[in-house]
């Protein structure tokens, strides 16, 4: 059964009202201190783009610094926390029988397995944030190749043809968040759209890039 939840993560709420910040006045006076963001785990003051590790039990989204980022990247360990990769990676294209399995009203998801319930989830973004659906696990095996709890598996309707591509967990969230901001009307409008598309052409280059590197 298909549940909407609250968006779980504070810090993509943080990241949108950074973005979102109105410009400085010429009165430096008047101007509003920046706070730096800090690492949640040890405190220490982190750059814009940094890392994420995600809390295994409650599936929140926290900012890391470099060395604490680095505690976590441990695959077989028994954690806590989980860093989350920066790999991209593309994947055959779906049929439309395992599209459809997926029960989803829109064209556009994600998975992930929830390593702490066993348990493949399906997210799709809408205007009151993500909503998620447990996937059976004849389904979920379709959709294996992402690391539990840290990667997604993000699909895409495109041109009759179901794309997917290995990515960060933390992306497809920060996407979740855009969605519910530009979403207009039924299907999402113009401008979602053209934000999804925006987004799918970054993880393509981000494929192409390390697909040379490898």
């Amino acid at each position: 059964m298909s549940r909407a939840t609250a968006e779980p993560l504070a810090v993509l709420r943080r990241i949108r009202a950074a973005g979102s910040a109105p410009e400085q006045t010429s009165n430096a006076a008047n101007a509003a201190p920046t706070v730096p963001e800090r690492c949640e785990l040890c405190a220490t003051p982190v750059p814009p783009e940094h890392r994420h590790v995600v809390n295994l039990d409650s599936r929140a989204l926290l900012c890391a610094c470099r060395p604490c980022s680095l505690l976590f990247e441990y695959p077989d360990a028994a954690l806590a926390y989980r860093t989350v990769p920066e790999r991209y990676a593309a994947l055959p294209a779906l049929s439309r029988t395992e599209w459809d399995s997926l029960e989803v009203p829109v064209g556009l998801a994600f998975v992930f397995r929830n390593s702490r319930q066993d348990r493949a989830v399906v997210c799709y973004p809408g205007p009151a944030g993500v909503t998620e659906a447990d996937l059976s696990v004849e389904v979920s095996e379709a959709f294996a190749g992402a690391a539990p709890d840290v990667e997604a598996v993000l699909i895409r309707a495109q041109d009759g043809g179901f794309e997917r591509f290995v990515v960060p967990i933390d992306v497809c969230y920060a996407l979740v968040g855009q969605m519910r901001t530009l979403w207009r009307g039924f299907d999402g409008g113009p401008e979602a759209h053209a934000r999804v598309a925006e987004f799918f052409a970054d993880v393509e280059g981000k494929t192409v890039e390390r697909k040379a590197v490898w």
